[in-house]
């Protein structure tokens, strides 16, 4: 059975913790790899290469810079199916999926190779007499990255590549449950040509991360997870005197309108709802049809396709859903289930007992469907992260809408209809950070910004794309006058335009 290492300085390091924990393939539920869980004097090394390597990196030109992620792009989309069997052997997520993953973790790279233009600054000439004034954008400093098991790739690319194309270091710390996938990434960025000491990745569990919250070196941390943790994450990193962007979790409602397709809007909720197992921070997990007779018509055509749901493990080249990442997880889907039907949901399709021949020990759970859900109900009111769609009848468009103001969360919605007017209503008035207009899982594009609202971020900056680039860096602002320009005397009044 492999150990997984950390990497530091440039070097892959076996850590000397005495703790450590399994990796599992969920699709068997058998034990993989050991991961050892580092000591804090372990990401102390980490920190003092990152520390090491920065003064060199920052002065680096952009230009440089970008070419080695021009570089580590070109890598990555050659040992794409590589990473994506990486991905599918630890998380469990079907091989296309997981290819997906990595196609939109590359965007982010490749959103960091126009680093040079990103970050131009801004240039005033004759602010006052014979004086000018410009703006630059200067690196924080050493950076760290804390990351979910959900997209072991596409999440810590988020961070990384930006953070260190500003100029910074990075710490990543990947979670515990499949870190092979960031391993593999970062020796293809090692043969990008990035310096030793740039990029380091440790592992390890709630101790590594306290100590990355705590570490006086460490400028910024970035965290994707639940809220409770990224709440966690940002009330100590801040209190640290850290700069801090914690994104929490979701319960992402799409509202179904009397007019719209109902075939389109049953796939689109099948892939929502069900792609990845429904372990995605952007996945929809509750359907909010109009009135009753819309709700009866998107239950009946969800019904057949939610039992018809192809389950099985990423070898599987037919599967459109695979196991569930561990076997403690599957339990508490398991869980919500149960408390959804104690607490009167009505269960049209029950996903537990799922059982396939060959991999009866794998972590697997079928697709749910419930209907008839209230909000004051677990399985509506907490992220289940689970193929479990519920679905809440609402009578009105203005219900629907509160509904989705109601809850605590407000990370993606959608809404499917033929109607402008109501389409345009929902864009502009939902308080709610990411809004799908018949699009079911409006994660923008790398050169946008992705950030939920209330209690799905915690931070004044979203991740990645323009807000990513003012995250890892802070802005500096000259002001210059020239010997020739200057008059003799004293000026004792506050400087401003006469």
């Amino acid at each position: 059975m492999k150990t997984i290492h950390n990497a530091i300085g440039g070097q892959l390091v076996t850590s000397t913790s005495t703790r450590s924990q399994p990796v599992f393939n969920p699709a068997t539920g058998e034990a993989i790899a050991t991961l050892p869980l580092s000591s804090v004097s372990e990401l102390n090394d980490a920190v003092a290469a990152a520390r090491k390597a920065l003064p060199a990196w920052a002065n680096t030109t952009p230009m440089k810079r970008a070419r080695v992620f021009f570089k580590f792009k070109e890598l990555l989309e050659r040992h794409a199916d590589e990473l994506a069997r990486l991905i599918s052997l630890e998380h469990g997520k079907v091989h296309d999926d997981a290819l997906g993953e990595l196609a939109r973790g590359i965007d982010c790279v490749d959103f960091a190779c126009g680093i040079p233009h990103l970050l131009k600054g801004e240039f005033s000439r004759n602010v006052g007499p014979s004086i000018d004034s410009y703006s630059d954008r200067q690196p924080l400093g050493v950076a760290a990255g804390i990351t979910p098991f959900n997209f072991p790739a596409m999440v810590p690319m988020w961070m990384y590549p930006l953070a260190i194309a500003c100029g910074n270091t990075f710490i990543l710390k990947p979670s515990e449950r499949d870190p092979s996938a960031p391993m593999f990434a970062w020796q293809l960025l090692m043969d990008a040509g990035l310096p030793e000491g740039v990029l380091n990745v440790v592992h390890g569990d709630k101790e590594i991360v306290d100590a990355i919250l705590d570490h006086p070196d460490i400028k910024a941390v970035s965290f994707v997870g639940s809220t409770p943790i990224a709440e966690y994450v940002y009330r100590r990193g801040t209190q640290a005197g850290k700069r801090v962007q914690a994104l929490g979790g979701a319960k992402n409602h799409m509202i179904v309108m009397p007019d719209a397709d109902m075939d389109q809007a049953a796939d689109a909720l099948m892939g929502a709802g069900y792609g990845s197992a429904g372990e995605r921070c952007m996945a929809i997990s509750v359907a909010v049809p109009v009135g009753d007779k819309t709700a009866d018509a998107l239950v009946a055509k969800l019904k057949p396709r939610v039992e018809a749901l192809k389950i099985g493990p990423a070898t599987d080249k037919d599967a459109q859903m695979g196991p569930i990442v561990t076997g403690a997880q599957r339990d508490k889907i398991v869980g919500y289930i149960n408390s959804g039907v104690e607490q009167g949901a009505e269960l049209v399709v029950d996903g537990r007992g799922f059982s396939l021949q060959g991999y009866e020990n794998g972590f697997f759970v079928g697709g749910t469907l419930f209907d008839h859900v209230k909000p004051d109900m677990k399985i509506y009111r907490e992220e289940i992260f689970g193929p479990v769609l519920s679905v809440v009848r609402a009578q009105s468009y203005q219900d629907a809408v509160d509904l989705i103001h109601g809850h605590e969360y407000a990370n993606g919605t959608a809404i499917f209809t033929r109607d402008g007017d109501a389409a345009r209503e929902f864009a502009d008035k939902s308080k709610v950070g990411m809004v799908g207009i018949n699009v079911p899982i409006p994660v923008p594009v790398a050169y946008h910004s992705f950030g939920g609202w209330k209690r799905s971020l915690f931070g004044d900056h979203s991740i990645y794309g323009p807000e990513g680039v003012h995250f890892y860096t802070r802005l500096k602002t000259v002001t210059t006058r020239w010997p020739a320009g200057i008059k003799g005397g004293a000026e004792f009044s506050f400087p401003s335009q006469k």
